[in-house]
Parts: structure tokens; sequence; C-alpha cells
């Protein structure tokens, strides 16, 4: 009993350093986000932001609500003692939408595999999470 406690509070602490450590690299994904922001918005050109550059920036959002959506998982993990699927799949989701957003489709050697892989993971998640809402599973 006493080696079962221990375990626990050693995977606890565990928790509280991935917390910890995902706080400290979303603090600096902010940081870095605000300052090309800044940059973008300060420096003279005709246009303020090229497509690529607000690509980038949306693709740099969507890692920052990535990392708060895993950081949400593991405290509700920590209280719960359980995974919520629906936040996971809402994790993935955002992750696969982060990857359509940044996906180049006329990069070379690319072909219609990637795009239909892609098609395929986004109907199976959002298949999963309609399945899940409307079972009521959280």
């Amino acid at each position: 009993m006493i080696a079962l406690d221990r375990l626990n509070q050693f995977e606890r602490g565990i928790y509280y350093i991935l917390i910890a450590l995902f706080s400290i690299v979303i603090f600096f994904t902010v940081i870095e986000l605000v300052i090309l922001v800044i940059q973008a918005i300060v420096e003279v050109t005709s246009y303020r932001l090229d497509t690529h550059e607000i690509i980038d920036l949306f693709g740099f959002f969507l890692l920052i609500l990535i990392g708060l959506e895993l950081i949400d998982t593991i405290k509700v993990y920590m209280k719960e003692n359980r995974i919520r699927v629906e936040a996971i799949l809402l994790v993935t989701i955002i992750a696969i939408s982060r990857k359509v957003i940044l996906f180049d489709p006329f990069e070379e050697g690319i072909g219609d595999m990637p795009i239909l892989g892609v098609a395929a993971i986004i109907i199976a998640l959002c298949s999963g999470y309609y399945l899940i809402k409307k079972a009521g599973y959280s």
C-alpha cells in the first residue's frame, strides 16, 4: 500500500512538472507571437502582412490553443483521475486543423494521398466527436 501511495505521489509530481513546462513553453510562444505581430504592424510595407506570414501567425495561435487544451486535459485528469475523451478529440481536431491551415498543396513532390489522408483523419475525428457528444460521454 505504501508503494502504491508513493507511485501516485510520483505520478502527481510528474503531472505538475508537465504543467509547469507546458506553461513555460506557452508563455514564450505567446511572447514570440506578440513580437511577430508588433514587428508586422511596425514594418513599413504596402501590405502589413503577406499571406505566408498570416498563415504562420494562425499556426502560432493554434499551437497555443493546443497547448492550453493539453494543460486543461492534464488538470482534469489530476482532479478526477479520468481522461476526458472529448477534450482529447478536440485537441486532435485543433492539431489537424493547424496542419490543414499550414499545408501547402503546391509543394513539390506532394501528391493526392496526403490530402486524402488528412481528409480521412478529419472525417474520423469529427465522427468520433459527434458520437461522443450524442452519447453524452465526455
